[in-house]
Protein backbone atom coordinates (compact mmCIF):
# COMPACT_ATOMS: atom_id res chain seq x y z
CA UNK A 1 0.00 0.00 0.00
CA UNK A 2 1.41 3.37 -1.01
CA UNK A 3 0.87 6.62 0.87
CA UNK A 4 -1.91 7.79 -1.48
CA UNK A 5 -3.92 4.58 -1.07
CA UNK A 6 -3.45 4.75 2.69
CA UNK A 7 -4.78 8.32 2.76
CA UNK A 8 -7.84 7.32 0.74
CA UNK A 9 -8.75 4.25 2.82
CA UNK A 10 -7.92 5.53 6.28
CA UNK A 11 -9.14 9.06 6.67
CA UNK A 12 -9.89 9.11 10.39
CA UNK A 13 -10.12 7.07 13.59
CA UNK A 14 -13.48 5.49 12.66
CA UNK A 15 -12.25 4.19 9.30
CA UNK A 16 -9.31 2.49 11.03
CA UNK A 17 -11.55 0.95 13.68
CA UNK A 18 -14.01 -0.37 11.10
CA UNK A 19 -11.21 -1.93 9.06
CA UNK A 20 -9.71 -3.52 12.18
CA UNK A 21 -13.12 -4.95 13.17
CA UNK A 22 -13.67 -6.30 9.66
CA UNK A 23 -10.33 -8.12 9.74
CA UNK A 24 -10.89 -9.35 13.30
CA UNK A 25 -14.33 -10.72 12.47
CA UNK A 26 -12.81 -12.76 9.64
CA UNK A 27 -10.51 -14.54 12.10
CA UNK A 28 -13.12 -14.94 14.81
CA UNK A 29 -13.45 -13.67 18.36
CA UNK A 30 -13.19 -15.99 21.35
CA UNK A 31 -14.62 -15.06 24.74
CA UNK A 32 -11.92 -14.72 27.38
CA UNK A 33 -14.26 -15.97 30.11
CA UNK A 34 -15.94 -19.05 28.58
CA UNK A 35 -14.28 -19.53 25.17
CA UNK A 36 -17.51 -19.10 23.21
CA UNK A 37 -17.00 -17.86 19.63
CA UNK A 38 -20.48 -16.36 19.17
CA UNK A 39 -20.87 -12.69 19.99
CA UNK A 40 -23.10 -9.66 19.58
CA UNK A 41 -21.54 -6.42 18.38
CA UNK A 42 -22.38 -3.39 20.53
CA UNK A 43 -21.80 -0.48 18.17
CA UNK A 44 -22.23 2.27 20.78
CA UNK A 45 -19.67 0.55 23.05
CA UNK A 46 -17.31 -0.60 20.28
CA UNK A 47 -17.31 -3.94 22.07
CA UNK A 48 -18.22 -7.60 21.59
CA UNK A 49 -20.67 -9.27 23.98
CA UNK A 50 -20.55 -13.03 24.39
CA UNK A 51 -23.88 -14.72 23.59
CA UNK A 52 -23.22 -17.39 26.23
CA UNK A 53 -21.95 -15.62 29.35
CA UNK A 54 -22.64 -11.98 28.37
CA UNK A 55 -19.02 -10.97 29.02
CA UNK A 56 -17.80 -7.99 27.03
CA UNK A 57 -14.57 -7.55 25.11
CA UNK A 58 -13.32 -4.32 23.61
CA UNK A 59 -12.20 -4.21 19.98
CA UNK A 60 -8.59 -4.14 21.18
CA UNK A 61 -8.97 -6.94 23.73
CA UNK A 62 -6.93 -10.05 22.96
CA UNK A 63 -4.77 -8.26 20.37
CA UNK A 64 -1.42 -6.51 20.64
CA UNK A 65 -3.32 -3.21 20.92
CA UNK A 66 -4.82 -4.25 24.24
CA UNK A 67 -3.98 -1.79 27.04
CA UNK A 68 -2.55 0.72 24.56
CA UNK A 69 -3.90 4.25 24.84
CA UNK A 70 -2.70 5.24 21.39
CA UNK A 71 -5.40 5.70 18.77
CA UNK A 72 -6.13 3.17 16.02
CA UNK A 73 -5.01 5.83 13.57
CA UNK A 74 -1.58 6.00 15.22
CA UNK A 75 -1.32 2.22 15.14
CA UNK A 76 -2.32 2.10 11.48
CA UNK A 77 0.12 4.84 10.52
CA UNK A 78 2.90 2.97 12.31
CA UNK A 79 2.00 -0.31 10.61
CA UNK A 80 2.06 1.51 7.30
CA UNK A 81 5.49 3.01 8.00
CA UNK A 82 6.95 -0.34 9.11
CA UNK A 83 5.56 -2.17 6.10
CA UNK A 84 6.31 0.38 3.42
CA UNK A 85 10.11 0.13 3.46
CA UNK A 86 12.68 -2.65 3.63
CA UNK A 87 14.93 -0.71 6.02
CA UNK A 88 12.35 0.21 8.63
CA UNK A 89 12.10 3.18 11.01
CA UNK A 90 13.46 3.83 14.45
CA UNK A 91 10.90 4.49 17.19
CA UNK A 92 12.21 8.06 17.44
CA UNK A 93 11.55 8.67 13.77
CA UNK A 94 8.05 7.18 14.02
CA UNK A 95 7.36 9.45 17.00
CA UNK A 96 8.38 12.40 14.85
CA UNK A 97 6.23 11.24 11.94
CA UNK A 98 3.19 10.81 14.20
CA UNK A 99 3.73 14.17 15.89
CA UNK A 100 3.46 12.68 19.38
CA UNK A 101 5.05 14.27 22.45
CA UNK A 102 5.90 11.13 24.41
CA UNK A 103 8.45 8.61 23.17
CA UNK A 104 7.69 5.68 25.52
CA UNK A 105 4.22 4.72 24.11
CA UNK A 106 5.63 4.76 20.58
CA UNK A 107 8.59 2.61 21.58
CA UNK A 108 6.23 0.08 23.23
CA UNK A 109 3.93 0.04 20.19
CA UNK A 110 6.76 -0.60 17.74
CA UNK A 111 8.22 -3.41 19.86
CA UNK A 112 4.77 -5.02 20.17
CA UNK A 113 4.50 -5.02 16.41
CA UNK A 114 7.95 -6.60 16.12
CA UNK A 115 6.89 -9.23 18.64
CA UNK A 116 3.79 -9.93 16.54
CA UNK A 117 5.99 -10.35 13.46
CA UNK A 118 8.10 -12.91 15.31
CA UNK A 119 5.07 -14.83 16.59
CA UNK A 120 3.65 -14.96 13.07
CA UNK A 121 6.87 -16.33 11.59
CA UNK A 122 7.23 -18.85 14.43
CA UNK A 123 4.13 -20.58 13.05
CA UNK A 124 6.06 -21.63 9.98
CA UNK A 125 8.88 -24.14 9.71
CA UNK A 126 11.66 -24.75 7.21
CA UNK A 127 11.89 -27.83 5.01
CA UNK A 128 14.04 -29.40 2.30
CA UNK A 129 17.61 -28.08 2.18
CA UNK A 130 18.65 -25.61 4.86
CA UNK A 131 21.73 -23.40 5.08
CA UNK A 132 22.73 -22.59 8.64
CA UNK A 133 25.43 -20.38 10.12
CA UNK A 134 26.02 -17.90 12.92
CA UNK A 135 26.43 -14.15 12.67
CA UNK A 136 27.82 -11.77 15.27
CA UNK A 137 25.77 -8.61 15.71
CA UNK A 138 26.98 -5.46 17.42
CA UNK A 139 24.93 -4.57 20.49
CA UNK A 140 25.21 -2.19 23.43
CA UNK A 141 27.29 -3.79 26.16
CA UNK A 142 25.70 -4.51 29.52
CA UNK A 143 26.44 -2.00 32.27
CA UNK A 144 27.23 -4.89 34.59
CA UNK A 145 29.89 -6.29 32.29
CA UNK A 146 33.37 -5.89 33.84
CA UNK A 147 35.00 -5.18 30.48
CA UNK A 148 32.40 -2.52 29.76
CA UNK A 149 33.15 -0.70 32.99
CA UNK A 150 36.78 -0.44 31.98
CA UNK A 151 35.96 0.60 28.43
CA UNK A 152 33.60 3.34 29.49
CA UNK A 153 30.09 4.45 28.66
CA UNK A 154 28.67 3.56 25.24
CA UNK A 155 30.82 0.46 24.82
CA UNK A 156 29.71 -2.25 22.44
CA UNK A 157 29.95 -6.00 22.28
CA UNK A 158 28.77 -8.84 20.03
CA UNK A 159 25.75 -11.15 20.23
CA UNK A 160 25.60 -14.52 18.52
CA UNK A 161 22.67 -15.09 16.12
CA UNK A 162 21.74 -18.33 14.36
CA UNK A 163 20.52 -17.67 10.82
CA UNK A 164 18.83 -20.35 8.70
CA UNK A 165 17.76 -20.23 5.07
CA UNK A 166 15.54 -22.70 3.23
CA UNK A 167 17.38 -23.05 -0.08
CA UNK A 168 16.96 -25.18 -3.19
CA UNK A 169 19.63 -26.18 -5.65
CA UNK A 170 18.56 -25.55 -9.25
CA UNK A 171 20.43 -26.56 -12.39
CA UNK A 172 20.02 -24.78 -15.72
CA UNK A 173 19.23 -27.52 -18.26
CA UNK A 174 20.89 -25.66 -21.13
CA UNK A 175 24.09 -24.47 -19.44
CA UNK A 176 24.43 -26.93 -16.56
CA UNK A 177 25.03 -24.02 -14.20
CA UNK A 178 23.99 -24.75 -10.62
CA UNK A 179 22.50 -22.02 -8.42
CA UNK A 180 20.79 -21.84 -5.07
CA UNK A 181 17.37 -20.22 -4.82
CA UNK A 182 16.07 -19.21 -1.40
CA UNK A 183 12.56 -19.17 0.04
CA UNK A 184 12.31 -18.50 3.76
CA UNK A 185 14.61 -17.42 6.58
CA UNK A 186 14.79 -17.62 10.36
CA UNK A 187 17.09 -15.78 12.76
CA UNK A 188 17.34 -16.53 16.48
CA UNK A 189 19.57 -15.03 19.16
CA UNK A 190 21.74 -17.66 20.88
CA UNK A 191 22.65 -17.35 24.54
CA UNK A 192 25.98 -19.15 24.10
CA UNK A 193 28.07 -21.22 21.69
CA UNK A 194 27.09 -24.59 23.13
CA UNK A 195 25.81 -27.24 20.74
CA UNK A 196 22.68 -27.78 22.86
CA UNK A 197 21.39 -24.30 22.12
CA UNK A 198 22.14 -24.70 18.43
CA UNK A 199 20.34 -28.04 18.27
CA UNK A 200 17.21 -26.73 20.03
CA UNK A 201 17.08 -23.72 17.73
CA UNK A 202 17.25 -25.94 14.65
CA UNK A 203 14.68 -28.43 15.99
CA UNK A 204 12.14 -25.65 16.48
CA UNK A 205 12.80 -24.30 12.98
CA UNK A 206 12.42 -27.46 10.88
CA UNK A 207 9.26 -29.19 9.71
CA UNK A 208 10.50 -32.72 10.45
CA UNK A 209 13.70 -34.75 10.38
CA UNK A 210 13.61 -35.17 6.59
CA UNK A 211 15.86 -32.19 5.92
CA UNK A 212 19.37 -31.68 4.61
CA UNK A 213 21.42 -29.16 6.57
CA UNK A 214 24.52 -27.36 5.24
CA UNK A 215 26.95 -25.81 7.74
CA UNK A 216 30.63 -25.14 8.20
CA UNK A 217 32.74 -27.41 10.42
CA UNK A 218 32.04 -25.59 13.68
CA UNK A 219 32.10 -27.78 16.78
CA UNK A 220 28.66 -26.39 17.68
CA UNK A 221 27.16 -28.54 14.92
CA UNK A 222 28.69 -31.93 15.78
CA UNK A 223 25.40 -33.57 16.86
CA UNK A 224 23.11 -32.21 14.13
CA UNK A 225 23.41 -35.42 12.08
CA UNK A 226 21.61 -37.30 14.86
CA UNK A 227 18.23 -35.74 14.11
CA UNK A 228 18.25 -34.70 10.45
CA UNK A 229 18.33 -36.80 7.30
CA UNK A 230 21.73 -35.49 6.20
CA UNK A 231 24.24 -33.03 7.60
CA UNK A 232 26.79 -31.73 5.10
CA UNK A 233 29.75 -29.75 6.41
CA UNK A 234 32.41 -27.77 4.59
CA UNK A 235 35.46 -25.95 5.88
CA UNK A 236 34.72 -22.27 6.23
CA UNK A 237 36.31 -20.29 3.39
CA UNK A 238 35.43 -17.81 0.64
CA UNK A 239 33.83 -20.49 -1.53
CA UNK A 240 31.62 -21.72 1.30
CA UNK A 241 30.44 -18.18 1.96
CA UNK A 242 29.66 -17.45 -1.69
CA UNK A 243 28.16 -20.81 -2.67
CA UNK A 244 27.23 -23.36 0.01
CA UNK A 245 26.06 -20.82 2.60
CA UNK A 246 25.33 -18.03 0.14
CA UNK A 247 21.84 -16.99 1.29
CA UNK A 248 22.63 -17.13 4.99
CA UNK A 249 25.57 -14.77 4.57
CA UNK A 250 23.59 -12.42 2.34
CA UNK A 251 20.92 -12.24 5.05
CA UNK A 252 23.47 -11.64 7.82
CA UNK A 253 25.23 -8.92 5.82
CA UNK A 254 21.98 -7.16 4.91
CA UNK A 255 20.67 -7.31 8.47
CA UNK A 256 23.85 -5.79 9.90
CA UNK A 257 23.81 -3.02 7.30
CA UNK A 258 20.14 -2.36 8.03
CA UNK A 259 20.65 -2.10 11.78
CA UNK A 260 23.69 0.16 11.56
CA UNK A 261 21.98 2.52 9.14
CA UNK A 262 18.65 2.74 11.00
CA UNK A 263 19.14 2.33 14.75
CA UNK A 264 21.37 4.25 17.13
CA UNK A 265 22.00 1.30 19.45
CA UNK A 266 20.44 -2.09 20.19
CA UNK A 267 20.42 -3.82 23.57
CA UNK A 268 20.78 -7.60 23.61
CA UNK A 269 17.38 -8.20 25.23
CA UNK A 270 15.72 -6.42 22.29
CA UNK A 271 17.91 -7.77 19.48
CA UNK A 272 15.45 -10.60 18.72
CA UNK A 273 12.68 -8.05 18.14
CA UNK A 274 14.76 -6.19 15.54
CA UNK A 275 15.59 -9.52 13.90
CA UNK A 276 11.87 -10.36 13.87
CA UNK A 277 11.13 -7.28 11.78
CA UNK A 278 14.00 -7.87 9.38
CA UNK A 279 13.11 -11.54 8.79
CA UNK A 280 9.36 -10.84 8.58
CA UNK A 281 9.92 -8.43 5.71
CA UNK A 282 12.53 -10.65 4.09
CA UNK A 283 10.16 -13.62 4.05
CA UNK A 284 7.51 -11.42 2.44
CA UNK A 285 9.80 -9.68 -0.03
CA UNK A 286 7.46 -10.52 -2.93
CA UNK A 287 4.23 -9.54 -1.20
CA UNK A 288 4.28 -5.93 -2.36
CA UNK A 289 1.32 -3.93 -1.06
CA UNK A 290 -0.13 -6.98 0.72
CA UNK A 291 2.40 -6.79 3.53
CA UNK A 292 0.37 -4.00 5.18
CA UNK A 293 -2.72 -6.21 5.39
CA UNK A 294 -0.63 -9.15 6.62
CA UNK A 295 0.78 -7.05 9.45
CA UNK A 296 -2.73 -5.99 10.46
CA UNK A 297 -3.66 -9.68 10.67
CA UNK A 298 -0.51 -10.41 12.69
CA UNK A 299 -1.45 -7.65 15.14
CA UNK A 300 -4.88 -9.28 15.62
CA UNK A 301 -3.76 -12.89 16.01
CA UNK A 302 -0.58 -12.37 18.04
CA UNK A 303 -0.49 -12.25 21.80
CA UNK A 304 0.29 -8.87 23.32
CA UNK A 305 1.80 -10.39 26.49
Amino acid sequence: MDIFSFGVHFTDEISCRLHFKEQRDKHGVSCKRCGCINHYWLQNKWSYQCKACKARMSLRSGTIMESSKLSFMNWYKTIFLLSTTKKGFSSKEIQRQLGLKRYEPVWAMVHKLRKAMGQRDDRYTLEGMIEMDEGYFTIEASKHNHETQKAGRGSKTKSNVMVMAESTVLEDINTGKVERQCRYFKAKVLEDHKSEGTENTLKKAIDDEQVIVFTDKSTSYVDIADYVELHITEKSNATTTKETLKWVHIAISNAKRNFVGTYHKIKKKYLQLYLNEFVYKLNRRYFGDKIFDRLIIASITASGH
